[in-house]
């Protein structure tokens, strides 16, 4: 895991004889603190350090240093010295770095944000510190008080174990019964102390002051305003991506640092079987690729774009490489009449001459919940926990560098609560094809003529719903989610309906118990008589929704991890994200809408001949279930066994016995909301995973005495709303 860390201190300066880092003493000593494998960006008395196997190219820092100030009476005071630290694949130039360090010492925070890429900046312009997170939330930043001051990071662990804190089981408590409402989960983390900036926000540090600022402009959305034509959105679209892939094509890289030593030749031993057996992925890039049209997309463009998208400096026979596409192919639970048309259709997309294909054939070993024995310790928790070996087995195929097509549905497509938008900007008639294509979605039955006005009733409700009177509806609908369950049709159509609200319940409520979700229901009225989000719901509901994907996906990068390897996800990027923002709400809610859009995306860039059904979807969710329900059934048994005696259930959170009968019955068949039970899953595997880790993040005179949550989860406790 690799990760940013840094504080600003309220003294102006401290005497530290030559330390890494000084930290104030209450009796005026200095002590020195410094976390563990860290390499040194800038020192006292506001240090940064980058955590883990940074490359080289992935971490540059620019300084500019104005002359020294004059001070009446003569002399004059210390320069103000201006630093820019950017983490992470950036395509902007050194050149265009300096100049943005000079217009942000100005204040300007937008314009370093909107280089193609995915990094994170820290700007220090004298004693203030600015710390810049994404606008999907993939690159979130922390931040807790600490030594009469602010220590931040771009991970939670860190600065939990920096404060020794305990655990926050009312964010957990939350985390489970509404995930996607950022009113119940607030600023907090699984760590007591530990608080989180929303996405689209910087945090700026002052003299031991700290404010939370948005640089996005996001007033205008309340009220429907001049939207642009949807072919120059689409256009817009299309050149963000088109940047955000040669960022990474073009951006220097280099042959891994951190690898062990090359065992040299080995008897029936080639370069590929050296590679593996040192634990590092083959050098170059790589795409997945199957018939979904978001990974297809970028194995194109990759392959397409002007460039090298093979070999890294070094390795290899230079220009030429061809890209390694990888399709998984998955043996042990659909059907070989469901699997060959995907096949089929990466195989005509690989005739491409700079295309590798590669076929993963993945049996019981790939299944979900498989190697749950193995998994190293995430930031957080998330329900990607339960299927971090299925995703290692594909990434284990793929290069140094591997795209992935994680994000597009929750940037492209159109989020169900989108629709009563659409009412509220007198757009009753762009709802026809959607609706209709709802009702046709879980086939043709009597109940399937209603479908359109049911739904364009729920739209119509949310939209004259004020954000109050729907977080309050919320907040009772939580005190009987345990004994009601999700009430609704399943289904696309069920689904839908279930989103079209300010908030609900996530999957996993109807498993917690009265008390967590009383505490969480608190939560939501005290949100409720907050000042009211300028957004409208649809919008609002969107950004949530991408914001908790994002979460989820930087958690499985980590849970996947595999060493030398990089997963870009060029859709979670601030660009793309903001021009995907730009698509107008009648485009976004039409059928087939983001295969359109990336049908164009690739016309743009000269490819124009696709195989037949690609960008189908029609099966993927089943597909999902199917997969989902097969490997609980293959893991049962050590289900069963994760929660004889859970930790949840000493939090209070949950009742093992009522766990463990919904387990039971997913894996027989019944109709169980699957994804709620991976939540449960994957917050119970991270809890024993935290409490079982030894030693701390941080090491020096200062280093913290215990790790963070070492003395475990109390037995029963009053939860903290």
């Amino acid at each position: 895991m690799r990760w940013l860390v840094g504080w600003s201190s309220i003294a102006a300066h401290f005497g530290t004889a030559g330390a890494v880092s000084g930290l104030p003493d209450p009796d005026g000593e200095s002590r020195t603190v410094h976390p563990v494998g860290a390499q040194l960006l800038w020192g006292d008395p506001d240090p940064l350090w980058a955590v883990g196997d940074w490359r080289p190219d992935e971490v540059r820092v620019v300084t500019a240093e104005p002359a020294a100030r004059p001070v009446p009476g003569g002399g004059a005071n210390p320069p103000a010295v201006a630093r820019l630290a950017v983490l992470g694949c950036c395509a902007a130039s050194d050149e265009q770095l300096r100049v943005g360090l000079f217009a942000a010492r100005g204040g300007a925070l937008r314009h370093l944000t909107a280089w193609a890429g995915s990094y994170t900046a820290v700007v220090q312009v004298g004693r203030r510190i600015t710390v810049i997170g994404d606008l999907a939330g993939a690159r979130p930043v922390f931040y807790t008080p600490w030594a009469q001051g602010t220590a931040y990071a771009t991970a939670a662990l860190p600065l939990a174990d920096l404060i020794e804190a305990q655990l926050d089981i009312g964010h957990l408590a939350a985390l489970l019964a509404c995930p996607e409402t950022p009113e119940a989960l607030r600023d907090s983390t699984p760590y007591a102390g530990v608080k989180r900036i929303p996405p689209g926000h910087a945090l700026i540090l002052r003299e031991g002051s700290r404010e939370i600022t948005g640089y996005e402009q996001v007033a205008s959305l309340a009220v429907a305003g001049p939207q642009i034509d949807p072919a120059q959105a689409v256009d817009g679209v299309r050149d963000a991506l088109v940047d955000a892939v040669r960022a990474r094509l073009t951006a220097p890289r280099h042959a891994p640092e951190t690898l062990p030593p090359d065992p040299g030749p080995v008897p029936g031993m080639g370069p590929a079987e050296r590679r593996a057996a040192r634990g590092a992925p083959a050098p170059g890039i790589g795409a997945d690729l199957s018939g979904g049209s978001a990974s297809s997309t970028l194995a194109l463009l990759a392959a397409g774009l002007p460039g090298v998208p093979g070999t890294v400096l070094g390795h290899g026979t230079g220009a030429g490489e061809r890209l390694v596409a990888v399709t998984f192919n998955d043996l042990a639970t659909t059907g070989r009449e469901a699997r060959e048309p995907e096949l089929e259709r990466a195989r005509l997309i690989a005739a491409n001459p700079r295309l590798h294909h590669v076929v993963v054939a993945a049996g019981e070993e790939a299944l979900p919940y498989a190697g749950l024995d193995t998994g190293p310790l995430t930031d957080e928790p998330a329900p990607s926990l339960a299927v971090a070996e299925r995703h290692r087995v594909r990434l284990a195929a793929g290069s140094a560098d591997h795209f992935t097509g994680a994000g597009a549905r929750q940037v492209l497509d159109a989020h169900p609560a989108r629709l009563a938008d659409l009412l509220m900007d007198r757009g009753r008639r762009h709802l026809l094809r959607p609706v209709s294509a709802l009702a046709r979605a879980d086939g043709t039955s009597p109940q399937s003529l209603f479908v359109p006005l049911t739904v364009y009733r729920a739209a119509r409700r949310l939209a004259r719903t004020p954000y109050r009177n729907g977080l309050e509806a919320a907040a009772d609908r939580l005190l009987t989610a345990n004994r009601t369950g999700v009430v609704g049709l399943n289904g696309a159509v069920g689904a839908s309906l279930a989103a079209l609200t300010w908030a609900r319940p996530g999957p996993a409520a109807r498993w917690l118990t009265g008390e967590a979700l009383a505490e969480v229901s608190v939560r939501l009225t005290e949100a409720a008589h907050r000042p009211a989000t300028v957004l409208r719901p649809g919008e609002a509901r969107a950004r949530a929704a991408l914001a908790r994907y994002a979460a989820d996906h930087r958690i499985l990068e980590q849970a996947a991890e595999i060493r030398s390897q990089r997963i870009h996800a060029p859709f979670l990027d601030n660009e793309v994200v903001r021009a995907s923002r730009a698509l107008p709400q009648s485009l976004r809610v039409q059928p087939g809408a983001r295969a359109d859009v990336l049908r164009t995306v690739l016309a743009g860039a000269g490819i124009h001949e696709l195989p037949p059904g690609w960008g189908a979807t029609a099966h993927a969710s089943q597909t999902a279930v199917t997969t989902a329900r097969t490997g609980l059934r293959v893991s049962l048994d050590h289900l069963m066994a994760l929660f004889d005696a859970p930790l949840l259930a000493d939090a209070g959170l949950v009742e093992a016995r009522v766990v463990r009968r919904a387990l039971r019955a997913a894996s027989e068949g019944e109709p169980v909301p699957l994804d709620g039970l991976a939540d449960l899953v994957s917050t119970e595997l991270w809890l024993r995973r935290l409490l079982s880790r030894r030693g701390t993040c941080w090491t020096g005179t200062a280093a913290p005495r215990r790790r963070a949550v070492a003395g475990g989860v109390p037995k029963r406790p009053t939860l903290q709303p």
